[in-house]
């Protein structure tokens, strides 16, 4: 952990700023109607759970380039989960991935504990061969033609709940490669129908108080057909599943100039809406920082998220899940964090009541405004002043790279090797 004095400090030469910032903007936004303080507590309470897998090094098809000091084991990960919590006050949990993470519970549960952490949803890991694995993943897992396969896939899936139910998770995801890479080779109904029987067996494993959460991505590495390939799918297999099956959307997910927000709208409105996966994406999957291509987009869809804030039964998980190639992962994860608070902030901030009338007058000059005086609000001071207040850092970045907590774990942590390829 980084030491709280050198925090401390660092906050120190900028409190006198952030208080005038908060000020000017709380008189800004009074002016408007709206009680900056009451946004800063929402925006405090607010958390996002850290992927374990993201504060490692990731990766291409082509090669993987590691940094200096990454996880050796799940403990190491878990101590820098722990510092990204420490300097952001945003992300309190954790999620594994099994078996990546694979540890005695008592241990994982202990250790998180000490770094003031809880742990988020399960996942399965069936897109992949494990050394010592009976049989092969090559041709698919939950909906392989061979019931052995299917089988082994499935018992995999019941561990993670039995290894989540020992840590205090609640939910399981699933997300799964299989599909196909040539017209022809699977018969795309039966290949679906054995992938509905497959989740049903892990449905009924669930615990009274899990949820499931399919996750949907529309290719890679099937890339003629998906079995799970957009959320029209997804939405088909958690009415199929039953309750407590949920779709997942992650943002990076989808086909370039989808509309993610309005997929929101209709889980929200159909009570189907699992959780999210933040992330931010060019051309179609999730490896950018989360708010480092459209801003905006995430903006929209937390205008979806607290539109619906109240609704019996809604209670997303919110997630991010990202690839660091060229950066220190404990730096991106940061940003990601903070910027996925600055957009609900600014969804906070968005003129409901006026929205909601120029919506019933078919005013779209006047409703898109109202989007965009929100949108537009600088926010920092308010999601700064929060970590303040949490005993976190004014500016995280900063207090990190002072903190030289690179450096000091690359002393401990030997060097990976680059070899081989491979997104991680």
């Amino acid at each position: 952990m980084i030491s709280s004095d050198l925090i401390a400090t660092q906050n120190e030469g900028r409190a006198d700023a952030l208080k005038f910032d908060y000020e000017m903007l709380g008189a800004q936004l009074a002016r408007r109607g709206v009680d900056i303080d009451t946004i800063k507590r929402k925006v405090g309470s607010y958390g996002v759970a850290v992927p374990s897998w993201g504060v490692g090094t990731g990766g291409t098809r082509f090669a993987r380039f590691p940094g200096g000091g990454e996880p050796r084991d799940i403990f190491d990960k878990l101590d820098d989960c722990g510092v990204i919590h420490q300097l952001t006050a945003a992300t309190p949990s954790v999620s594994l991935h099994i078996p990546w993470d694979k540890a005695d519970p008592a241990a994982l549960r202990q250790k998180a504990a000490e770094l003031g952490l809880g742990f988020d949803a399960m996942n399965s890991n069936t897109f992949q061969d494990q050394p010592g694995q009976a049989l092969s993943y090559k041709f698919g897992s939950l909906s392989h033609t061979d019931p052995a396969v299917r089988a082994q896939a499935v018992e995999h899936n019941l561990e993670c709940i039995e290894i989540g139910e020992a840590l205090g998770s609640k939910a399981l995801t699933v997300w799964i490669g299989d599909g196909s890479n040539f017209p022809g080779q699977t018969d795309l109904t039966a290949q679906f129908e054995r992938y509905l029987g497959s989740m049903k067996d892990i449905y009924k494993a669930l615990p009274e108080d899990w949820r499931l959460l399919s996750e949907h991505k529309m290719f890679e590495p099937a890339f003629y057909s998906t079995v799970v390939q957009d959320w029209g799918t997804n939405y088909l297999i958690a009415k199929e599943l039953g309750d407590k099956a949920l779709c997942l959307v992650d943002l990076g997910h989808h086909a370039p100039n989808t509309n993610i927000e309005m997929i929101v709208a209709r889980l929200i409105q159909f009570g189907k809406l699992g959780g999210f996966h933040f992330n931010d994406s060019k051309y179609g999957d999730d490896d950018l920082d989360t708010g480092s291509i459209d801003p905006f987009r995430l903006f929209l869809v937390f205008n979806e998220l607290v539109a619906a804030e109240g609704k019996e039964g809604f209670a997303p998980a919110h997630m991010l899940d990202q690839s660091h190639n060229v950066t220190d992962p404990i730096e991106s994860l940061i940003s990601s964090a903070n910027e996925v608070r600055r957009a609900y902030a600014q969804a906070l901030l968005v003129d409901r009541p006026a929205l909601a009338g120029f919506q019933q007058e078919n005013d779209a000059l006047m409703a898109a405004a109202t989007l965009k005086t929100a949108y537009r609000t600088d926010v920092e001071p308010i999601l700064a002043m929060a970590r303040f207040e949490a005993g976190a850092a004014i500016d995280p970045v900063a207090a990190y790279r002072a903190s030289h907590y690179r450096a000091k774990v690359s002393a401990e942590r030997p060097e990976v090797s680059g070899a081989g390829g491979g997104i991680v």
